[in-house]
C-alpha cells in the first residue's frame, strides 16, 4: 500500500494553519497590520459582530505583531478584546461564547521562537474557510486607500486576562475527578504554561510541572510536544501514571505512559476509538486519521470493527473527512485531536483530560491501552528545501519515489508531502523490515536534497 500525496491548491499568503514566517522579516510589522485590517474589513462585509478576540503564546515577537495587528484592526472599527497568553484552542472557546466576529491567534504552534503566525477562528470557533481567507488576503492589497472611521468610530482595546475563565471551567467540567493519579506535565515554556499544572491540580492530581518558565526564546526549545523524552523519563523515575508534553500554543499533546514511553497520536486515537467503541459513543464506527498514520493503529481498529479513514496531513483536511463521514474523533500522529463533541479545534488539555478521564473510568493503566496497538516501523525525514512547489515534476524525485513504492508494494507505504507551515518536504515510510523503511526513506530523501535542497 503506497500513498504520494498531492499538494494543496496553492494559497500566496495563507498555508493549512494560517499566516507563518520569521517574525519581523517575513511576518512583519506591516504584514500584519494589513492582515488585521483586511480581516476586520472582510469580516465586517460577512455580517460579523464589532469585536475580535486576541490571544498569544509567550514568544517574544507576539508582544510586536500583537500591537501591529490590533492597530489594524482598530483601524477599520473594530473593538479588540486581548486575553493575553493563552491556548490556542482557548482564544477558538472564548470567541464562541462571546458571539464575537472572530478570534485571532498569534502563534508559531510547534515552531522554533524565532517563527510567528497569525490564524483566525470565525464566530463559532471553526477555523475560517479558504474562500473567506481569499478574500482577506486580496483585501489587504488596497487597505492603505480604503477609507477608514475616524474619532469615536474607531476600534478600542479591552485587556482581559480573565475571559480566559470561562474556557477553565468547561475544561474542568469536561473531565472527572482526577484524585489519586500522579502527573508529570511539560508546558513547552508556552501557552500552557500556567493553565495545564492549574487545571491538572484542581481536578485533583498530584503535579510535576517543566518547560513552565517561558521567558519569550525558550519556547519549545528542547522541550514540549517535539521533544517529550525528558518528560517521558521523568515519568519512569517518579513512578507516575502519566505524562503529557504540550506544544507552544497548546493544541497537540504527546503523553507518556506509566512505563515512560512516549504515548503518541496514533496511540491516543487508539485508546479513545476504542473506548468510545465499547461505551457505545463512537458514532458510526470511524475515525479519521491521516496518511501519516501508522498501519498498526489501522490493524487494531479493524480487529475491534472500527474504520481508518485517512485524510491529507493538516486539521482542516482531517476536519473535512470527520464532517463526510460523520465522524466525531479524528487526528493525527502528531497528538492534535480532534473531539468534535467537545471542541470545535485540536485541544491539548482537553485531549489529555479525557485520556485521564478514560483512565478513571476503565481501571486500566494507560500502559494497558498502549498495548492495544502494535505499530509498524516507520521513519520520517524533513528536507530543508529552496522551493516546495512543483517537486513532483522533478525527474529524480520521481524516479526514487517510483523504485521506493516498488519496493514497498503489498507490504508498506510511501508518503512524500510538503510542509504546510515550513519550507520542507517531508518524507515518510513504513512497513515490516526496519532495514527497509531506512533505505527507501534514504533513497527518496537522497533525491530531494540533491534537487531542491536549502
Amino acid at each position: 500500500m503506497s500513498r504520494l500525496q498531492q499538494q494543496a491548491p496553492v494559497r500566496h499568503l495563507f498555508g493549512t494553519d494560517g499566516v507563518r514566517g520569521v517574525a519581523n522579516t517575513e511576518l512583519s510589522p506591516q504584514r500584519a497590520m494589513a492582515l488585521g485590517a483586511a480581516a476586520a474589513f472582510v469580516l465586517l462585509q460577512e455580517g460579523g459582530g464589532r469585536e475580535i478576540v486576541l490571544g498569544r503564546d509567550p514568544r517574544l515577537s507576539g508582544d510586536l505583531l500583537a500591537a501591529a495587528l490590533i492597530a489594524g484592526i482598530c483601524s477599520q472599527g473594530v473593538n479588540v478584546l486581548n486575553i493575553g497568553v493563552i491556548p490556542t484552542p482557548g482564544v477558538a472557546s472564548v470567541t464562541r461564547m462571546r458571539s464575537a466576529a472572530a478570534g485571532a491567534v498569534i502563534s508559531a504552534s510547534h515552531n522554533p521562537m524565532y517563527d510567528n503566525g497569525i490564524k483566525f477562528f470565525g464566530p463559532d470557533g471553526c477555523k475560517l474557510s479558504d474562500k473567506i481567507e481569499a478574500e482577506i488576503e486580496r483585501a489587504m492589497g488596497d487597505w492603505e486607500e480604503r477609507p477608514r472611521p475616524s474619532g469615536a468610530d474607531v476600534g478600542r482595546v479591552v485587556n482581559d486576562p480573565d475571559a480566559s475563565e470561562g474556557y477553565v471551567r468547561y475544561l474542568k467540567e469536561s473531565s472527572g475527578d482526577l484524585s489519586g493519579l500522579r502527573l508529570v506535565v511539560d508546558g513547552a515554556n508556552g501557552a500552557a504554561f500556567s493553565l495545564a499544572p492549574r487545571i491538572f491540580s484542581e481536578l485533583g492530581a498530584t503535579v510535576t510541572a517543566r518547560s513552565v518558565s517561558p521567558d519569550g526564546v525558550n519556547i519549545n526549545d528542547n522541550c514540549g510536544s517535539m521533544h517529550p523524552e525528558a518528560m517521558a523519563a521523568l515519568v519512569a523515575e517518579m513512578g507516575a501514571d502519566a505524562g503529557m508534553a504540550f506544544d507552544g500554543d497548546a493544541d497537540r499533546v504527546i503523553l507518556a505512559d506509566d512505563k515512560g514511553r512516549i504515548f503518541d497520536g496514533d496511540r491516543i486515537l487508539c485508546a479513545l476509538g476504542i473506548w468510545l467503541k465499547e461505551t457505545g459513543r463512537l458514532r458510526n464506527d470511524v475515525v479519521v486519521g491521516t496518511t501519516m498514520s501508522n498501519l498498526g493503529l489501522e490493524h487494531a481498529f479493524a480487529a475491534k470493527g472500527i474504520r481508518l479513514i485517512r485524510a491529507d496531513v493538516g486539521d482542516r483536511y482531517v476536519s473535512e473527512q470527520m464532517k463526510m463521514h460523520g465522524a466525531i474523533l479524528g487526528g493525527e500522529k502528531s497528538g492534535h485531536i480532534l473531539l468534535t463533541d467537545l471542541s470545535t479545534t485540536g485541544d491539548g488539555i482537553l485531549t489529555a483530560l479525557q485520556i485521564l478521564r478514560l483512565l478513571q473510568e476503565s481501571g486500566r493503566r494507560l500502559s494497558e491501552w498502549a498495548d492495544e496497538m502494535s505499530e509498524y516501523p516507520q521513519k520520517l525525514v524533513s528536507i530543508k528545501v529552496r522551493e516546495k512547489i512543483g517537486w513532483q515534476s522533478i525527474p529524480a524525485i520521481v524516479a526514487a519515489i517510483a523504485e521506493a513504492e516498488a519496493r514497498l508494494e503489498g507490504k508498506g507505504r510511501l508518503n512524500v508531502r510538503p510542509s504546510g507551515t515550513e519550507k520542507k518536504i517531508r518524507v515518510m515510510a513504513e512497513g515490516p523490515d526496519s532495514a527497509e523503511v531506512e533505505e527507501v526513506v534514504a533513497l527518496v530523501a537522497g533525491a530531494v536534497e540533491m534537487t531542491l535542497g536549502a
